[in-house]
């Protein structure tokens, strides 16, 4: 007899189990779908780098179940910071932001900054409450490659290097997050994403283009 297929719930509650154990895993987000590893499991942070062919000059970023554990990442929070979590996140905004001592290394490459994301998905928050820390969240796809939308294009991607997919449909969002530098004197847009530089403009006018937006 065929097994039925894990519910969603059952999948999280896995893929909770996966982490604990290090293993990676791919699930959706508000975005794309994400490749997540137990942030503080320098094995499994290291696998991301080697799984996704990642540069090593290329920090990743933390997933957050909460806005509320920013200051458990971030130290010297400023109010732009806080202003723009606030109207934005959870969602598709990433900010970039001066890392705390709890921040392992692997994660910044030894850099003084940590990028973050509370996405506005019931799946990656489900995991990062459950693991009860913060999860990398890097997008999963191969570097240099389309992101993923569905399970199945991470499949395509990866196929046996990823320990287990939460397959939850299509992601919706489809374009990446908006990565918005806030360790300086003026909030700087690194990487133009799902939120436009006019919705960051009429919160911040003082915002500045890297890459325009």
């Amino acid at each position: 007899m065929s097994k039925l297929p894990l519910s969603i719930q059952q999948q999280v509650e896995e893929g909770i189990s996966v982490l604990k154990q290090g293993g990676l895993v791919a699930f959706p987000t508000d975005t794309v779908y994400g490749l997540g590893a137990w942030s503080n499991l320098r094995e499994a942070v290291e696998r991301i780098y080697q799984v996704k062919e990642r540069p090593r000059n290329m920090p990743l970023p933390l997933l957050l179940a909460d806005t509320s554990q920013i200051n458990e990442v971030a130290y010297s929070v400023p109010q732009i910071a806080w202003l723009l979590a606030h109207n934005f996140l959870p969602g598709a905004l990433t900010l970039v932001l001066h890392k705390s001592k709890s921040v392992p290394d692997i994660i910044t490459l030894g850099g003084i900054t940590v990028a973050i994301r509370v996405p506005a998905h019931p799946i990656p928050i489900a995991l990062a409450q459950g693991l009860g820390a913060p999860i990398v969240g890097t997008s999963a796809n191969l570097s240099g490659k389309p992101s993923s939308l569905t399970a199945d294009e991470v499949y395509s991607q990866f196929g046996d290097k990823v320990d287990f997919v939460i397959d939850g449909g299509r992601c919706l969002g489809g374009k990446e997050s908006t990565i918005v530098d806030v360790t300086g004197g003026e909030p700087v847009v690194l990487r133009a994403g799902a939120i436009s530089g006019a919705e960051l403009k009429r919160l911040c006018p003082s915002i500045v283009f890297k890459e325009g937006g």
